[in-house]
């Protein structure tokens, strides 16, 4: 960052840092204790497709990668579309396997990157549930380096729990480098893994 940037207000972007994903479990002890959602042991990453067969053959050993870990007890990792043309690599675990699917997580950003498709990448999930079925996820936005909870309304059309993701917010930021800028808590909507 130059003198400039300095002097006009401009800050430098922070730069993605896939391990802060390893901060996940003990992010979730921390988020039963404080509103009482455990992890379902699912997770997605999202990205913008392109076309070609580098990003076709990356996919693919990303997939195999992962399909081969021998814990997954026949659960596949699933490639899904949503409802706004976004990609999505799905891992689903147990519930009690949430470092297990973190690993997944990494793994999956961690070879798109190296394979120079890092500018595709959006964010990570995991997801999350309570006692009485409402939904929460953990989302980290690959580019900017931080997580933010979304809290989707159950039994509703496109509302969120703009409370509950404000006490998640709240209660996560010892855990995780949480996002400040609440116009950048995009909402998931139709996210495969939530």
């Amino acid at each position: 960052m130059g003198l400039l940037d300095i002097l006009l207000g401009r800050t430098k972007p922070a730069a993605p840092d896939l391990d802060q994903l390893f901060g996940l479990p003990s992010a979730a002890i921390t988020l039963e204790a404080a509103a009482g959602f455990r992890p379902t042991g699912s997770g997605a990453v999202c990205f913008a497709a392109v076309e070609g067969a580098a990003f076709e053959q990356t996919h693919h050993e990303v997939q195999a990668l992962l399909d081969a870990d021998a814990g997954r007890d026949g659960r596949p990792v699933e490639p899904a579309r949503d409802g706004y043309g976004y990609s999505w690599l799905v891992s689903r675990r147990g519930p009690a396997q949430l470092p297990e699917l973190v690993n997944d997580l990494h793994a999956v950003n961690t070879a798109m990157e190296a394979n120079g498709f890092g500018p595709q990448l959006l964010c990570s999930l995991a997801g999350f549930e309570d006692d009485e079925g409402s939904r929460l996820a953990l989302v980290y936005l690959y580019k900017r380096g931080t997580f933010y909870p979304f809290a989707p309304l159950t039994g509703t059309a496109e509302q969120r729990d703009n409370a509950l993701e404000l006490r998640v917010k709240a209660a996560l930021a010892s855990d995780l480098r949480i996002e400040q800028d609440l116009s950048r808590w995009f909402p998931v909507w139709g996210a495969p893994g939530l």
